[in-house]
């Protein structure tokens, strides 16, 4: 009799399963494993967050207890001495940097692959001592990787660059965005009264009001727009620059035609029923929340900012992009979007992100052939 062989397991770490980007990617590749016949343990440093309830039944879900990542590192030891999974992706790059440590401390082989959503770039030009701390000691790290992920060309290119990872061990993983719970979920009904018949066209953002998505500039933008045209902006989303943000819209006299609801955990009806899909941000990773515009139809205009929107939108193919910070560019293409007749792009413009396109080459860059079962 041919002895059954040891089914996989893909770990995946992540300091918790907040609301954000880098979580929302772990969900949907978790369902894409599983789709897949392989085994998921996600492992947390804290078992918290909004995503938590949504993972698959057949996800196990390993709680290490601990309240920062940089505690973690025993407990994930003990879990890889113990488990040995087959790959481990971890997300975000202190998460990386603390996993690297615990493969050594634990000294099971298990291939580990740090994933980095974001552009080094730009966090090296806008950060603090903690960042370029972290940027050195995930230059050593990486050397102990069995690979480093990224989801742009453009991310690729600022992991060479600033942590000086070889090239040939930087693989490009668009992330897997688009699901069919998506468009399920945005068939939902709004109750909202602005998006009722015959009211102002309402532009969307969605994101952390934090320094990096510059809604600042979108809200200079829309008081420039609202002087031409009737109109109204909802962004989605909290952080640090909520108040700052609620100010400026007194400043600009355009407080009663912008609303910041905070956090929506479906956010994808607002999405579909958005006249215009606004990002504005100043540097992105892969922005999530650009690619599910895309497959939704919705009509976009983006900062061209490193990285992502140009590889997702093709160049401005399927939307416009302007310069990082201009106010009147985005006033204008916000105004002209608004205006102009829209076409919805064909398939073939978010088939890249979808569940099993991503799921599939995360198999084969995690679980190749040579690595031993």
């Amino acid at each position: 009799m041919i002895p059954c062989s040891k089914p996989k397991i893909i770990a995946l770490f992540s300091p918790s399963l907040g609301g954000g980007g880098a979580e929302r990617v772990l969900l949907n590749l978790a369902g894409g494993l599983i789709n897949e016949g392989i085994g998921v343990d996600v492992v947390l440093a804290s078992a918290t967050g909004v995503f938590l309830a949504q993972l698959p039944p057949e996800v196990r879900v390993i709680d290490l207890k601990a309240s920062r990542i940089v505690y973690s590192v025993l407990a994930l030891a003990r879990y890889l001495r113990e488990v040995r999974p087959d790959a481990l992706l971890a997300f975000q790059d202190h998460a990386g940097v603390a996993a690297i440590v615990a493969a050594m401390l634990s000294r099971s082989h298990t291939p580990i692959f740090p994933a980095t959503h974001h552009t080094w770039t730009k966090i090296l030009e806008n950060c603090g001592r903690k960042e370029r701390v972290l940027a050195r000691i995930a230059s050593i790290a990486y050397r102990y990787a069995a690979g480093v992920i990224t989801v742009s060309e453009g991310a690729a290119a600022a992991v060479v660059g600033c942590l000086g990872v070889c090239r040939s061990r930087v693989h490009v993983i668009y992330n897997p965005v688009v699901t069919d719970d998506l468009f399920s979920k945005a068939q939902t009904a709004i109750e909202h009264p602005w998006f009722k018949t015959g009211q102002p066209p309402v532009i969307l953002g969605i994101g952390r009001l934090n320094r990096a998505k510059d809604f600042t500039t979108l809200v200079t933008s829309f008081a420039r727009l609202r002087m031409q045209c009737p109109a109204r902006l909802m962004i989605l989303g909290d952080g640090e620059e909520r108040k700052a943000l609620e100010a400026l819209t007194r400043k600009l006299g355009v407080a009663e035609d912008v609303e910041l609801p905070g956090f929506v955990a479906n956010p994808y009806p607002y999405l579909r029923c958005a006249a215009v899909f606004v990002l504005s941000s100043a540097w992105e990773g892969l922005p999530t929340v650009l690619i599910e515009a895309l497959a939704l139809g919705v009509p976009i205009v983006s900062t061209d900012c490193p990285s992502g929107p140009t590889e997702i939108l093709s160049s401005g193919r399927y939307g416009s992009l302007v310069p990082v910070g201009d106010v009147d560019a985005m006033a204008d293409a916000m105004r002209k979007a608004i205006t102009a007749k829209h076409s919805r792009p064909d398939d073939a413009s978010w088939t890249r992100f979808t569940v099993p396109s991503a799921t599939a080459t995360y198999i084969d860059t995690l679980l190749p052939a040579s690595f031993p079962i």
